[in-house]
């Protein structure tokens, strides 16, 4: 049984009714569910089954898990999608027909994915993802000449998208296998801000394999070959490298390293002047603060007070994406957690999972922590214990 509670969920389901601006008419039309059950839903007198509370998130665009928070579909959703998406870059480098979509058809689907990829919305990214990443290796293979960049770049996009799928669920296996897809896309695209993006995202293969080390020097490697910061949309590149940096120099254990790279990317952050998603990545000045927080407990427990400290006040504003946010309190948890605040990194839980549902499950510092606070945190008993199982931490 969910912990949400039936009038929980269905003031989820009218605060987003109301942001879409429907009337319980309309959203009963575009779920094909009754008006009676669309306001009994509202109203908390009735609990939505899960194909009911499926058919309402489709019609609001959103996520089931953002209107109940312990909705298992997401997840049903990924692993089915697995199997596809390994067999639509198995034979990435082979020319096989023309896409299914026009050009702007395909871009327009890959942009709403990547924009479901920073809402951290996986279980809407899963079900169509192979099909976008299918085709948009046959536009490389069959884009005229002065298109292909485009084209490549396009494949860029939807690899990194159907990548956050694969890592986060922990398909690391694939999720490597996707990133070089992304590195042979930005070289056929010949575009060095494409590079710098897959770069970027390869991170994601030394934080699965615990390589730091050797990850640092590619990312270092990587910021030495971006170009230079003389336009916004560069200096955002580089900064965002500059962060990965600071993160795996961070777990590295190598302190003087993530201090330079964090100072680089505040620097670079003040030179943008406002926050902002470029190529596909959150930067500016809120996204270095989040990384000072994640920098500190990146280096251990013995710096949870430098992470506190950073969060000192301040919030991240609705204004970043969805998994930025929640990535934000799961690291502050911890560190709270560390240093023996555990009210508070429940609280920074709870936050992290009204930010970004399925993110926050999937992340293992989540379990972590949810398991220490069960052990050793006795309040709000009850309400922990419904955390707890909703991660999977019991």
């Amino acid at each position: 049984m969910s912990s949400d509670s039936p009038h929980e969920i269905g003031r989820r389901i009218a605060a987003c009714r109301r942001a879409r601006r429907l009337t319980q008419t309309a959203l009963a039309e575009a779920s094909h569910v009754s008006y009676a059950m669309v306001r009994a839903i509202e109203r908390g007198v009735r609990r939505p089954s899960d194909e009911v509370l499926e058919a309402v998130a489709d019609a609001l665009e959103v996520d089931p898990s953002r209107l109940r928070t312990d909705h298992v579909g997401t997840e049903r959703r990924v692993h089915q999608a697995l199997p596809a998406l390994s067999e639509a870059i198995a034979g990435y480098d082979v020319t096989l027909g023309a896409p299914t979509r026009s050009p702007g058809e395909l871009a327009e689907g890959i942009r709403t994915a990547v924009d479901w990829r920073l809402a951290a919305q996986y279980g809407r990214i899963a079900p169509v993802i192979p099909a976008l990443l299918g085709d948009a290796i046959r536009y490389v293979h069959t884009a005229p000449g002065a298109e292909h960049s485009d084209a490549a770049r396009m494949l860029v996009s939807a690899a990194r998208t159907a990548d956050a799928v694969a890592y986060k669920h922990g398909a690391h296996d694939l999720s490597a296998r996707l990133i070089e897809l992304m590195r042979w896309a930005a070289d056929r695209a010949a575009d060095p801000l494409a590079q710098a993006t897959a770069s970027y995202v390869r991170a994601e293969t030394f934080f699965a394999a615990r390589a730091h080390a050797v990850g640092l020097v590619a990312m270092e490697q990587a910021i030495d070959s971006a170009p230079p910061p003389d336009r916004r949309t560069s200096a955002a590149a580089r900064g965002a490298l500059h962060m990965r940096a600071a993160v795996i120099a961070g777990r590295a254990q190598d302190a003087a390293a993530a201090d330079t790279h964090l100072a680089h990317a505040r620097q670079l952050s003040e030179q943008v002047g406002r926050e902002g998603i470029y190529l596909g990545t959150a930067f500016g000045p809120e996204s270095v603060r989040v990384h000072d927080v994640s920098v500190a407990v990146s280096l251990g427990p013995d710096h949870a007070d430098r992470a506190l400290r950073a969060a000192a006040e301040w919030a991240p504003s609705v204004g970043l994406p969805a998994e930025r946010r929640s990535g934000f309190y799961i690291e502050l948890a911890r560190a709270q957690d560390w240093a023996g605040r555990q009210a508070e990194a429940f609280t920074s839980l709870r936050m992290a999972r009204a930010a970004a549902p399925q993110h926050t499950r999937g992340h293992p510092w989540t379990r972590e922590v949810a398991r220490n606070l069960r052990r050793f945190h006795r309040s709000d008993a009850e309400s922990l214990t419904h955390f707890a199982h909703w991660v999977g931490a019991v």
